[in-house]
């Protein structure tokens, strides 16, 4: 599984605006340095909690189905929609499936897709298979719970007044505190 960013969030779950009366900047000066440690943060938290804070479009690719070819798990969380699953011919020709013949209900933790008959092989042997979805908490900033709001206020703050100085290479222990609930575990 191959998975690859086909539509970024339009927004981010702290505004300019937030993160400078949080930080009681009232310059303009160092809009462009918070503003991209502002999407830092989020990546860095989403990697993190492995959760999608506002919603965003994914693809995956595969080769093959799944061994149980009635069912797919995808481990993206929170999970919204499928918008697309295709399958590759031979002649890398796509044929899209029916949103009738699958079901994928909008999940916490992930997604499982699950098929009223077995779907088409691939006929391509190196992804066959793409599967187009959406995740996140929502379009809007406020779908973000607020302690990862906080914690992403909390990393931007620290990580300005560092500047880089810090040969810690860990997140803060307020950070973790603010994240760790919603941290969603590997199996393996």
């Amino acid at each position: 599984m191959r998975p690859m960013l086909i539509g970024a969030p339009t927004i981010e779950p702290v505004s300019l605006t937030d993160m400078k009366a949080w930080l009681r900047e009232d310059g303009g000066d160092e809009d462009q340095l918070i503003q991209a440690l502002i999407v830092s943060a989020r990546m860095t938290l989403e990697a993190y909690t492995r959760r999608f804070f506002v919603t965003q479009s994914w693809r995956i690719t595969l080769n093959a189905w799944p061994l149980d070819a009635l069912m797919l798990s995808i481990p993206f969380a929170p999970f919204q929609a499928v918008s697309a699953i295709r399958i590759f011919d031979a002649n890398d020709m796509a044929q899209t499936l029916a949103p009738i013949s699958y079901r994928a209900p909008p999940a916490s933790d992930g997604a499982r897709v699950t098929f009223k008959s077995a779907p088409p092989a691939p006929g391509r042997s190196v992804d066959g298979i793409e599967i187009d979805f959406s995740v996140g908490y929502g379009a809007s900033a406020s779908g973000t719970p607020e302690p990862l709001r906080r914690a992403m206020m909390v990393l931007v703050a620290h990580w300005r007044e560092k500047r880089g100085d810090d040969v810690n290479d860990v997140l803060p222990k307020s950070v973790i505190q603010l994240a760790a609930p919603f941290r969603r575990e590997r199996l393996s």
